[in-house]
């Protein structure tokens, strides 16, 4: 069939009649290639007399296709072959001839595979002792290499000496490998003894890494790039591809504030990247050379990750990626029998952190005290806090009690709640299942190859009430084909639906409303069973209605290969990408019910929503490359080059009031008026915009005896985002490298230190990434009946002036500079290198200058900003397998980058913006001396600041608040003009910037078992949560807050319900006044951590036992992420989301155990 497929194509392809339905055909048949049946159409004739099988065989291939594979000792010593054959099919033609001689054969594609027939090799199958020694190339023997029986678990490691023995089968074969050096694979039938010598492993050296447009060998790469293979994928049990990458490579900071379903993670290369208003600072992120979203493919698909971090390796692709560039390869086709792979995931998720309420009494006892420290009276009344009592010790049932004012209706739950509720577990499950299946199927001959795949990811989420979900369907077919000897013809088609839904509620104001609404006291339940609102979110939740959006990605690509002659290559590629996303939430009317059970309306507006974006993005690439290798050791490699990108967007919404029937939540089921029968105007707007984009681009590598290496990259780039005078700009960049371990006087330290290399780069490069796609360009603004006037009895439409655009407004400049060292020791077990950098962002758009107000209107923006950004990547490893068989390997990255602002129009050096030489991160706040345990500790304190105390900051200071240090002695805690040169007593107390960045991954494997454990954390970072959720006292009682944490605060009363807490961590609780939260010293929190992000353990059965069931391989697995972490932050928040949410109280990253298989057919 795999013939039929190549020649039908071949043939429409010299036919222009039919060159457009080749494809169609060929990927209907994609499928069907995955069995091979070319035995069963060929035929050939033959006349052949007493002919060696060999000989037989090789007349064969004269007149077929066909191409033979054996060993020559399975047709040693076998009867010499006669047959007279006229136009007889192949197939019989071998099964007659094999089975005669005890041997089968397998067909894949055009080749044929003879082994010894399966029934003789198990009567063959005898256990026999063998032994032998392995050596390297210098005669010295290898200790510990790993010695066994390919299939079986059967093995053993060679000892001082370098000798083995080992029991075996006399038709299987032996596997001897060690680090560091090439593996052998080497038959055992009729051997008893084995001299083996290991050649030394250049796999590091050879190892061949994507780069923009094309790939090189590692050890000549001059720019600073890291790569990663799909092992860092296997069995994570993560929803995106992004999440498994945070802390595997140097320099790559993936960060994830919020645990809900459609927070995507944010992707950063080396740290701040820009700070300009409008600006940009995310990499660009290529799939298979097309811009895509890391965050929506299927991770099964991805082969290998390669992130170029300096200008000299992603200056290639110009403007598009000035702070670097993420490269996805997926997988594609292979030569050989098809090859079947189904996995699974099976998950069991919890809430990595959920503050924890206290019980209501004591929540209570709380909230009067920071009303009586305020000089008010206390909140919850005698009487109440008894009924509160007399609910938690069941002498009543009752939740809430009727409003004594009207006792048809429920009390306001926070005037007369009883009820004991934990809100954030009454919101937030703690057990979600969810799953993952992945299907994919690869296989072809060297002219005709495929991959198809097809994932289904079904993720739940954590809202107890109208449960928020997340399903992914993807899909992936991708063919390469050979269609003559100078030409060939790559296709992919990936297709991706995210359909993702929550509670229509699920905004980030319900973090805001768990905070300041989550009293334990307000009722979940009225007494007669039914959710009740108090406000509380409970109810909106499970009611309120449901956002729904569905996203459909198509991305389409294809790619001509022509090599018209030997190493001269030109590409030419055509990408396009579909995106479709709907979007639409209905706002319900939500009710309470009565003393009685009878229901009311609680909430009275109601809406429906409907949203619809479509984008389409061509891209076409095409270039050229030629590359000549001398006798002299002078190689070169040259490329040219041009790209052009379109991106259209188009985008239209409608929103409008009262939904009719609750059922039937859609626009034309609604009645255009509010809860009072008033007419309200619809809500309409829409948008159509577009950018494109040019490039020609250019690379020159040369390297002598890859000791020598030189790349010269050169970029002209164009976009429509400026003005035509400004709209195209050159961008350079060059490296070198100096492979030391290559010169001769390294020979000595060879063996010692195999690998050696320097880098050096400097790039500049033009940011054309603008938030706005117009930034140049104003627009008047138009508003439907928004006038604050009546005309004819109606609100009159409002039109409003642009403000002005700079005509200077230009490109940021990055200039980039990078040294680096890469290096392998000890038969490259130990492996790394090592980055240091600077990053330059010049011209970034700042502040308006100040001008006379005689201009009439606001100040147009210039590029007048600008930050460097420095630091280091590093990277160590280490592998080895021991003498018991036991293989291990550490793998230890690190990164650390710091951003400084070297131009911002800061005149007066104010400390609430940027400025002139400030360090980004920067945290200024006072110097905390301790909270005053007596109210004569307090006074004397105040006496010691004669010129004004601390009545800058606050007034009435009392036994259990704070006391601050006069830094300036000026006999006064304020800040003074709180600029650089009159800052008062505030002082630098941290940086919020993380920094050392660390990924640590362990891994072992023996005999089929393997495990892994990943940690991933930040060594250095200080943080200020300057907020309710932090300090629990707020602005009164409806505007504070109170978990578990924050109950350890000062009490100086013996006779106090909750005890005397005079060495207390917070403040006395004080809702009249905020003085005590000053930023500060004493509550500055230190965010760094360390979590156990991946740990699994997995068993590869044998393959001689799977082979019996017509299975390659066969794997089990247990997963777990983020199953420990260590900190020292305060109990409320996560580390990795404290500055996430609202003040730190985000949706919960999640805690998740899983098992599932993976399968080879």
């Amino acid at each position: 069939m795999n013939n039929v497929i190549q020649n039908m194509f071949k043939l429409k392809c010299k036919s222009t009649k039919f060159c457009r339905t080749k494809l169609l055909i060929l990927l209907y048949f994609i499928f069907l290639t995955s069995v091979s049946t070319y035995a069963q159409t060929s035929s050939v004739n033959l006349e052949l007399k007493n002919v060696t099988l060999a000989h037989f065989l090789q007349e064969i291939e004269k007149q077929s296709t066909y191409r033979f594979s054996y060993r020559d000792a399975d047709l040693a010593d076998k009867e010499l072959v006669t047959v007279s054959a006229k136009n007889q099919s192949v197939k019989s033609l071998l099964t007659d001839i094999l089975s005669k001689r005890n041997l089968e054969y397998q067909v894949t594609g055009n080749k044929i595979l003879i082994t010894v027939s399966s029934v003789q090799s198990k009567k063959s199958n005898v256990k026999r002792k063998i032994s032998g020694v392995v050596v390297d190339e210098k005669g010295e023997p290898v200790i510990g290499a790993n010695v066994s029986e390919k299939g079986t678990t059967n093995g053993t490691i060679t000892d001082v000496d370098g000798q083995f023995s080992l029991e075996v089968e006399d038709n299987s074969n032996l596997l001897v490998s060690y680090i560091g050096y090439n593996g052998q694979d080497l038959s055992i039938k009729g051997r008893e003894i084995f001299n083996i010598t290991l050649k030394e492993n250049s796999q590091t050296l050879d190892e061949v890494v994507v780069v923009g447009y094309g790939t090189q060998k590692k050890v000549n790469l001059t720019g600073a790039v890291s790569a990663v293979g799909s092992e860092v994928l296997e069995s994570r049990p993560v929803m995106t591809a992004s999440q498994a990458l945070q802390g595997v490579v140097p320099g790559l900071q993936i960060t994830q504030k919020s645990g809900s379903m459609d927070k995507t993670a944010s992707i950063n290369i080396r740290g701040i990247a820009t700070i300009g208003e409008g600006s940009d600072g995310s990499p660009l992120i290529l799939i298979d050379g097309m811009e895509g979203n890391l965050n929506a493919i299927n991770p099964q698909d991805i082969e290998n990750i390669s992130v170029l971090k300096d200008a000299a390796a992603s200056s290639i692709y110009g403007s598009r990626a000035p702070f670097g560039v993420v490269l996805v390869t997926t997988k594609r086709g292979r030569t050989g029998k098809p090859t079947l792979n189904y996995n699974n995931s099976f998950r069991w998720s919890s809430p990595v952190l959920l503050p924890k309420s206290p019980d209501s009494y004591t929540f209570a006892l709380f909230m009067n005290d920071g009303n009586i420290n305020g000089g008010m009276t206390p909140f919850f009344t005698e009487e109440h806090l008894q009924r509160i009592l007399d609910y938690q010790s069941g002498k009543i049932t009752e939740s809430i009690i009727p409003n004594p004012s009207n006792p048809s209706k429920w009390g306001d739950g926070y005037l007369y709640g009883n009820d004991n509720v934990d809100w954030f577990r009454a919101i937030f499950r703690t057990n979600i299942f969810s799953q993952e299946h992945n299907f994919s199927i690869n296989g072809g001959t060297e002219d005709f190859n495929y991959y198809v795949s097809a994932n289904y990811l079904d993720q739940n989420g954590m809202m107890q009430f109208n449960q928020d979900t997340y399903d992914r369907f993807a899909s992936t077919v991708k063919v390469n084909i050979k269609v003559t000897n100078w030409l060939k013809f790559n296709y992919s088609s990936r297709f991706i639906r995210e359909d993702y839904g929550r509670p229509s509620d699920l905004t980030d104001n319900l973090y805001y409303y768990l905070v300041i609404r989550g009293w334990p006291t307000l009722p979940l339940y009225d007494p007669n069973g039914y959710l009740y609102d108090s406000p509380t979110p409970a109810l909106g939740l499970r009611d309120g209605g449901r956002d729904r959006k569905k996203t459909d990605n198509l991305y389409q690509q294809a790619q001509l290969v022509i090599e018209p002659v030997k190493d001269w290559r030109t590409f030419v590629d055509f990408n396009y990408r579909i995106e479709n996303q709907a979007r639409n939430w209905d706002y319900q009317k939500t009710y309470n019910h009565d003393v009685e059970g009878n229901p009311y309306p609680y909430r009275n507006s109601s809406h429906v929503y409907e949203g619809h974006n479509t984008s389409n993005y061509m891209n076409i690439n095409a270039y050229t490359e030629y590359s000549k290798q001398l006798e002299s050791g002078h190689n070169f490699k040259g490329m040219v080059g041009f790209q052009a990108e379109l991106m259209k967007y188009k985008s239209i919404s409608l929103q409008r009031e009262g939904i009719i029937v609750p059922s039937l939540p859609s626009i034309d089921t609604t009645s255009g008026t509010d809860a009072y029968g008033k007419e309200v105007t619809p809500s309409v707007s829409g948008n159509l915009s577009d950018w494109a984009t040019a490039g020609f681009f250019g690379r020159l590598n040369y390297d002598f005896e890859g000791r020598y290496l030189a790349e010269i990259n050169l970029r002209y780039d164009g976009t429509s985002r400026f003005r035509s005078d400004k709209r195209w700009k050159m961008f350079p960049s060059f490296s070198l490298g100096w492979n030391i371990a290559r010169e001769e006087f390294w020979k000595s330290w060879e063996d010692m230190v195999g690998t050696l290399k320097l880098r050096a780069s400097y790039g500049e490069l033009g940011n054309q990434n603008t938030k706005s796609w117009y930034p140049t360009y104003q627009t008047m603004s138009v508003n439907a009946s928004n006038g604050s006037w009546l005309m004819n009895g109606a609100k009159p439409n409002t039109a409003y002036a642009p403000g002005l655009v700079s005509s200077l407004m230009t490109w940021e400049q990055i200039k980039t500079w990078d040294i680096g060292l890469d290096f392998g020791a000890l038969g490259n077990r130990l492996t790394g290198s090592f980055d240091y950098y600077q990053r330059q962002t010049l011209d970034m758009i700042g502040p308006a200058p100040e001008l006379p107000v005689i201009l009439g209107t606001s100040v147009p923006k210039m590029n007048n900003t600008d930050l460097k950004t420095y630091g280091f990547d590093l990277s160590v490893a280490w592998n080895d397998r021991l003498q018991n068989g036991l293989g291990y390997g550490v793998k230890f990255i690190l990164s650390d980058s710091q951003t400084e602002i070297t131009r911002y129009p800061n005149q007066t050096g104010r400390l609430d913006t940027y400025r002139k030489g400030m360090k980004y991160g920067e945290i200024w706040g006072y110097t905390t001396v301790g909270i005053a345990k007596t109210q004569e500790e307090m006074d004397a304190h105040l006496a010691s600041l004669p010129n004004g105390g601390q009545d800058a900051i606050g007034s009435r200071w009392e036994a259990g608040d704070l006391m601050f240090a006069d830094i300036n002695g000026d006999g006064k805690i304020d800040n003074g003009a709180n600029t650089i040169d009159d800052h008062g007593d505030l002082k630098i107390i941290g940086n919020s910037t993380p920094r050392f960045q660390f990924g640590l991954d362990i891994s072992a494997d023996y005999k089929g078992f393997d495990f892994r454990a990943f940690f991933q954390g930040v060594m250095k970072r200080k943080y200020f949560q300057n907020s309710w959720f932090f300090w629990g006292s707020g602005s009164g009682v409806y505007g504070s807050s109170c978990q578990i944490p924050h109950l350890d605060y000062f009490r100086n009363d013996e006779n106090h319900p909750l005890g005397l807490n005079m060495n207390s961590y917070f403040p006395r609780p004080d809702f009249s006044d905020e003085k005590n939260h000053q930023v500060q010293t004493g509550y500055l929190q230190n965010a760094a951590y360390i979590r156990l992000k991946n740990i699994q353990l997995g068993y590869t059965l044998p393959e001689s036992l799977t082979r019996k069931f017509a299975v390659s391989r066969l794997r089990l697995f247990v997963s777990g992420e983020n199953l420990w972490t260590g900190a020292s932050l305060f109990d409320n928040f996560d580390p990795e989301t404290i500055d996430g949410g609202s003040q730190g109280n985000v949706y919960p990253l999640s805690k998740v155990i899983s098992c599932g298989l993976s399968v080879n057919f």
